[in-house]
């Protein structure tokens, strides 16, 4: 067992053999164990050093087991307690379950008794500690306003979300990148009844196929090489909450029907495990590509559309919502500034509202963060914009940017934009998949479907 995933464990047992017997089997079970004699040099070590599992005998020196177990219980991350007796009775077990012990055992005990516990009371503190992260990045996300427009379409949007986020029907966004996909998922979750539960988000085209189908599903220890004790999916870790699947195109065919599967009966099963884990969660999904087509052409399954797809939410482009750059403009100066934030010269309007904004509202968030640094006191200037560098030198008269007609198709305007960025960043592809706000495997995607060619050193 790797060190990193190695269960810690303190032994308190002030029989000195029988606590060295203990360290030896659990030592030899693959977990970091210490051993104290005494009450109040494990509440020390509790308190000095985070451990997993503690193993706390009732009858100790110093502060018997119960004692310990009320004081290390009020600190911000205690471990799991198990509390171990040689003369147990209905009333000292009942006071420490009260305090929050985790299990209570009589000796004699079989070990491997105490093998099955340690490895159970681990498990509920990973979960915990999980669950906790997630509630923080839920308050985290609710405290952030989410969607800033005047755009009438926009406002439509945003009603129709308020009104089906109440339900528990799958909810599939679409549009392009950086359009705030993410921002709806939020709202759909932060309006609904599952509100109190977790939010997940998982962004399918971000993970390996070969690792995506444990991450959402979980595994057994055993399962592959490397699992070396039991994680659980994210579907699990969902359960009573909303889970948020980025990008659900990318996924493989072989997870489209699980995925599909799970969906349509509420269980699954982890990967190389035998029991079926029941779940309760709502699907939102989000795509930048065009699903109905790609159920056309045979790579997107049609019964895993019409499951996702109950009620169907589509984001315009920014270039779109031109009325909208001057004030999700404003909102990020003063996101990013704070009271001090620069504000925007005529000329740099004038700049932002002609740009066609090929990467949406997170294309403008980043330039408004840079434009937030390179502002001169206190106002910020066309030539001060950050656009030039990333497939915009200039603007034309007819309002788009210079060398792209206004009036091209999507997709030349998209391929005009990567190809300038990925020069830009001299084929750094990982910095080119940050400037345009997509996966890296997204944008390896688009450089085999475009066909570009890395330029040879000359």
């Amino acid at each position: 067992m790797r060190d990193d995933a190695r269960i810690k464990v303190l032994i308190a047992e002030d029989e000195p053999h029988l606590g060295a017997i203990l360290e030896k089997f659990l030592t030899g079970r693959g977990h970091d164990v210490r051993t104290y004699t005494d009450g109040r040099a494990a509440l020390d070590a509790l308190r000095a050093e985070s451990f997993d599992v503690a193993l706390l005998d009732i009858v100790m020196p110093e502060l018997d087991g119960l004692e310990v177990l009320r004081l290390v219980r009020e600190e911000s991350s205690p471990p799991e307690v198990i509390i171990i007796t040689g003369n147990g009775t209905i009333e000292t077990a009942i006071s420490a379950m009260k305090l929050g012990a985790y299990d209570y055992l009589s000796k004699p005990y079989r070990m491997a008794e105490i093998d099955v516990l340690v490895q159970r009371a681990w498990e509920k503190r990973q979960l915990s500690i999980e669950n906790t992260l997630l509630q923080t990045q839920l308050a985290r996300v609710d405290d952030v306003p989410e969607v800033v427009t005047q755009y009438a379409p926009m406002q439509a949007v945003l009603a129709l979300v308020e009104r089906v986020a109440r339900s528990d029907s799958a909810v599939l966004v679409s549009g392009e990148s950086g359009t705030g996909k993410e921002l709806i998922a939020r709202a759909l979750h932060r309006l609904s009844h599952r509100a109190s539960g977790p939010l997940v988000d998982v962004n399918c085209a971000a993970i390996p196929d070969t690792l995506l189908e444990s991450e959402l599903f979980g595994h057994e220890r055993g399962a592959f090489p490397g699992a070396l004790s039991r994680k659980l999916g994210l579907f699990e870790l969902a359960s009573g909450g909303t889970i948020f699947m980025d990008e659900i195109g990318a996924l493989d065919p072989r997870l489209q029907g699980k995925l599909l599967r799970a969906l349509e009966l509420g269980s699954f099963y982890r990967v190389g495990g035998t029991q079926k884990v029941h779940t309760d969660l709502r699907v939102v999904a989000a795509s930048n590509q065009d699903l109905a087509q790609r159920v056309a052409d045979g790579t997107f399954r049609s019964d895993l559309y019409y499951r996702i797809n109950t009620i169907s939410i589509t984001l315009p482009p920014l270039r779109e919502r031109s009325v909208d750059v001057p004030l999700l403009a404003s909102h990020f100066l003063t996101q990013f500034g704070g009271p001090g934030a620069p504000r925007l010269a005529p000329d740099a309007l004038t700049a932002l509202t002609a740009y066609a904004w090929p990467g949406n509202v997170r294309e403008l968030r980043n330039v408004m963060e840079r434009a937030v640094l390179l502002a001169t006191n206190g106002v910020v200037h066309a030539a001060e914009l950050p656009l030039s560098g990333v497939g915009a030198p200039g603007f034309g008269a007819a309002g788009g940017a210079r060398g792209v007609d206004p009036l091209s198709r999507l997709e030349q305007v998209e391929r005009q934009h990567i190809e300038a960025v990925l020069r830009h960043v001299s084929w750094h592809q990982g910095k080119a998949a940050e400037v345009l706000g997509i996966s890296p495997k997204t944008l390896y995607r688009k450089i085999r479907e475009y066909g570009f060619r890395r330029p040879t050193a000359e």
